[in-house]
């Protein structure tokens, strides 16, 4: 089946479904910096560097190229002003990331669409954005006569055998299809226990990283021998990795690292520190699961993302490993941009679910 990305990133929502069988047609992403990722790890795509206002419609985009359009449609764009009748919430220009999203599906009209965000779109101005959305999706008048039957689910990143505690919410239409969802959830799961029995099990900080050699100054290491099941699902077939390499942080930064042990953060320090993060300067444990990663897992002062032994923070290649990336999967940019990259990123073991779940429910 064909698939269409939209606000694809660095292409952890493709890479799933890219690990199921599935032809990632074309992508769209605005960053031109992040698109380069994206291109040399997915080069059979067509990516379109473009803001996706210029191209929501039949020039770019044509009926039934894709059985499935998927994307991550940033929440930033969402009115916070209270629900409005459904024409008003469409159009509204605050929302407009929502409106172009909505017309590429209409465009296209795939089989299905997979829309994922953030689980806060749920409770934002108590439930009214996420009912509006729920509705748009659904309305055959918004949706160009077409009917889209619509479900959501907030996946769990320790649900699905990834060391941290990211939660995701993804809302999926079929199109002229009415299906027992749960019984399809029940399903997908079985189907992926089949073919990776340990998909599922517990991971923690050590069954992801505690295998990683010493960091190099251009990022590029021996691949190292995988220990364990999670580091053999990610494991890659070449000589070596890369993006393990260490942020370059300043004595003082390094001095406190050195008073913080496991499972501490600032307030172990000997000083007082204006952070406006709860969990800054924290250090990981071994045996536990990361906080989600975000696009600062590179700063002490921007949570909990200090290595659990050395006095430094997450290198690229860990924080991609805690995000379920492959060893294989290569991110170029420069140090901001690799960050951003991997914090806003769908872990691909959340896509590779919702690939076969796909394959199950438009079987």
């Amino acid at each position: 089946m064909k698939v269409i990305d939209l606000f694809a990133g660095c292409g952890g929502l493709s890479l799933g479904f890219i690990q199921n069988g599935f032809e990632i047609t074309r992508a769209v992403e605005f960053d031109s910096e992040i698109a380069k990722t994206y291109s040399k790890n997915h080069p059979q795509t067509e990516m379109i560097v473009d803001d996706i206002g210029n191209i929501d419609n039949d020039k770019y985009f044509s009926e039934g190229e894709a059985d499935i359009v998927i994307g991550g449609c940033p929440c930033q764009g969402f009115s916070t002003a209270g629900a409005r009748i459904r024409k008003g919430f469409v159009e509204d220009p605050r929302n407009y990331l929502f409106k172009h999203f909505l017309n590429i599906v209409k465009t296209v009209k795939p089989k299905m669409f997979i829309m994922e965000n953030v689980k806060g779109m749920m409770t934002m101005q108590k439930s009214e954005i996420f009912q509006e959305i729920l509705t748009a999706l659904s309305d055959k008048e918004i949706m160009d006569g077409e009917q889209y039957y619509i479900y959501f689910k907030v996946l769990k990143g320790i649900d699905l055998g990834i060391p941290q505690k990211r939660e995701r919410l993804f809302i999926i239409g079929i199109k002229d299809k009415d299906i027992d969802f749960e019984s399809m959830l029940k399903a997908t799961k079985q189907k992926i226990v089949e073919n990776h029995e340990g998909f599922f099990n517990n991971v923690s900080i050590k069954d992801a990283i505690s295998n990683m050699p010493t960091v190099s100054l251009n990022g590029i290491v021996d691949n190292p021998s995988p220990n364990t099941d999670y580091e053999k699902y990610l494991a890659s077939a070449k000589l070596t990795i890369t993006n393990h390499i260490k942020t370059n942080h300043s004595k003082k930064a390094i001095e406190r690292m050195r008073q913080v042990g496991n499972g501490e953060n600032f307030t172990s320090l000997s000083e007082k520190i204006n952070s406006v993060h709860s969990g800054a300067y924290g250090r990981l444990c071994w045996d536990e699961v990361a906080p989600t990663i975000t696009t600062r897992f590179d700063t002490p002062a921007g949570g909990r993302f200090i290595h659990p032994t050395e006095d430094r923070t997450l290198t690229p290649r860990e924080a991609a490993r805690i995000q379920s990336f492959p060893d294989s999967f290569i991110f170029v940019g420069n140090k901001t941009s690799i960050c951003k990259q991997i914090g806003n990123a769908v872990p691909p073991k959340m896509s590779f679910y919702w690939a076969n779940f796909a394959q199950i429910a438009l079987g």
